[in-house]
């Protein structure tokens, strides 16, 4: 009768590595006592999503705050759905976002001593593992056919009952060894399945650092732990990887909270103790009905984070919009720190919501506002020019044609204790700002004004006639007492009381005369401070614009 020892070294003959073996090839770490090693284990099948990012940030703020590594693993086992240079593109998105491994997979090399960080080239440490459990009887050659699986899902299904390979469904775990080789001998195509010793119907307790204990139903499905190719299902590799990787808590999406019982028994099985555990929430959005939903690559755009990239917010905007979600005090310390200082910040799974949480664009935008109006010309400048490179070829032609005019645009009322926030991301400085230059304005001029409909043609030619008064060569106050003077020899109202008590009296006020000529220069009824544009603008411009315009009308 052949042993189970026997069959391992059958299957296995190559490995001739023991446990103990990469015990010793990947000690324990050295680390200060409380020190957390995390990892972000990506698999290369795509974009960075943003709950990634979410969940890979929060993984570098726990391993940093406690004096410890972040490490990145490429889970590439599945071979079918994997996308080339998609892994390299994900470290490069995280290095924006300032979410950089300490070691781990790079991209395009490894660096640190518990590698390889590559699950495909793991392929012996796995079946060094697997040799021991069937060794030890806790594994098992499965030969069950799709035909033959799908046979079992459609008994279960009419009879109700838990899906899956387990118990008397696990059709080929009762065979005996001799059988086993003989098939074997035959050719026929196996998997390897963890053989386990639970009980669906049993409860066991779980213990979470963000849930609290909590029980959940006992794992007793003999899952593949190696599929025919070699290599190891994503269960199996977590959980020698973890182990052998010293990761010391496994943040992940709650979506995982489900793969908790296989996990826990995988590790009983091998005799170690677990990592601890943390399931975070799932960034949701809210569906067509209402509905909540997880954030989706398929739906919508927010899920990637190239959009944020494309769209050029500032990568820490959306790290605190990210953090505001990962920690319920953060808004209200950020805000008391005006926005500076994030690495002081310490993150606690404490404040941690147990819900998911809807993605907030308005929140977002706040978040970018505040941080682009903090920017000085010449970061903005550098930035602006640095993202135009890459995403909008339109805007980088027109900051190089004349780099201290596009200064002096984005500067208008910039250097004050509050400045103004006119952008809320990079792609919309190009739309803000695109009439200060002559060749937009000429298109703006084609496609005509949209002036206040309660003005005539009359109205706004004496209006664009009497303005032409303004001079610049004076400070905003008295250009706008100027303007007011203006207004009144022309019948509007020199201030709101004025015009609110009597408004019979005027034709407008004088923020209507002010529209008028923001209209006749930019062609929008919104645009940064309008002493500033005429300032940048020149007198010389200003009036060959309105000139423009009024023989338009």
């Amino acid at each position: 009768m052949v042993t189970d020892k026997e069959l391992a070294e059958l299957i296995f003959p190559e490995i001739k590595e023991s446990l103990s073996d990469l015990e010793n090839r990947y000690p324990e770490r050295s680390l200060p006592e409380g020190a957390e090693v995390t990892r972000f284990a990506p698999s290369p099948t795509g974009f960075l999503h943003t709950g990634s990012l979410f969940t890979s940030m929060i993984c570098h703020k726990v391993a940093h705050q406690s004096k410890g590594i972040f490490y990145v693993r490429l889970e590439d086992t599945d071979t079918k759905r994997e996308i080339e240079g998609s892994g390299l593109q994900l470290l490069e998105q995280l290095k924006v976002f300032n979410v950089y491994p300490d070691e781990g997979y790079m991209g395009d090399h490894e660096s640190g001593n518990y590698g390889p960080y590559q699950q495909s080239k793991r392929a012996d440490i796995y079946k060094v593992a697997i040799k021991w459990l069937m060794e030890n009887g806790r594994a098992y050659p499965d030969f069950a056919t799709p035909e033959e699986l799908d046979e079992i899902r459609k008994e279960q299904e009419k009879n109700k009952l838990l899906p899956g390979y387990y118990g008397e469904y696990a059709k080929y775990r009762h065979i005996s060894n001799d059988e086993r080789v003989e098939r074997i001998k035959k050719g026929e195509p196996y998997v390897i399945r963890f053989k386990s010793l639970g009980n669906h119907d049993n409860k066991i307790q779980v213990s979470d650092v963000i849930r609290g204990d909590f029980e959940i139903m006992e794992n007793d499905q003999d899952i593949v732990i190696m599929k025919s190719d070699g290599l190891p299902t994503y269960h199996f590799a977590h959980c020698i990887d973890d182990h052998f990787m010293r990761t010391t808590t496994v943040i992940r999406g709650a979506e995982w909270i489900a793969s908790l019982p296989i996990h826990v028994d995988l590790f009983k099985a091998m005799g170690w103790k677990a990592p601890k555990y943390a399931h975070l929430p799932v960034i949701m959005k809210l569906d067509e009905n209402g509905n909540r939903r997880k954030l989706s690559k398929r739906l919508d755009n927010e899920a990637a984070v190239s959009y944020f990239l494309e769209d050029g917010y500032p990568t820490e905007a959306l790290i605190m919009y990210l953090m505001t979600i990962a920690n319920s005090n953060f808004e209200r310390w950020i805000l008391d720190n005006k926005f500076e200082g994030m690495d002081n910040f310490t993150l606690s799974f404490d404040k941690m919501s147990l819900d998911g949480a809807l993605f907030d664009m308005g929140k977002l935008n706040f978040f970018s506002r505040e941080l682009l109006g903090k920017k000085d010309k010449e970061t903005f400048y550098l930035e602006a020019k640095e993202y135009a490179s890459k995403y909008n070829k339109e805007l980088y032609d027109l900051i190089e044609s004349n780099p201290e005019y596009f200064k002096a645009i984005i500067n208008i009322e910039r250097e004050k204790e509050n400045p103004r926030k006119d952008y809320e991301k990079m792609a919309d400085v190009l739309p803000i700002i695109s009439f200060f230059y002559p060749s937009y304005y000429e298109d703006i001029l084609k496609q005509g004004f949209s002036f206040n409909e309660k003005f005539t043609k009359e109205d706004i030619k004496a209006v664009l006639e009497g303005v032409k008064a303004l001079s610049l060569e004076q400070d905003e106050q008295s250009w706008f007492n100027q303007m007011k003077e203006i207004g009144s020899g022309l019948g509007y109202a020199a201030d709101r009381k004025a015009l609110k008590a009597n408004p019979e009296l005027y034709k407008g006020g004088v923020s209507d005369i002010a529209e008028i000529l923001r209209i006749a220069l930019s062609g929008r009824k919104n645009t940064p401070n309008l002493y500033y544009v005429m300032k940048i603008l020149s007198k010389e411009v200003c009036l060959q614009r309105i000139d423009k315009v009024i023989a338009t009308l």
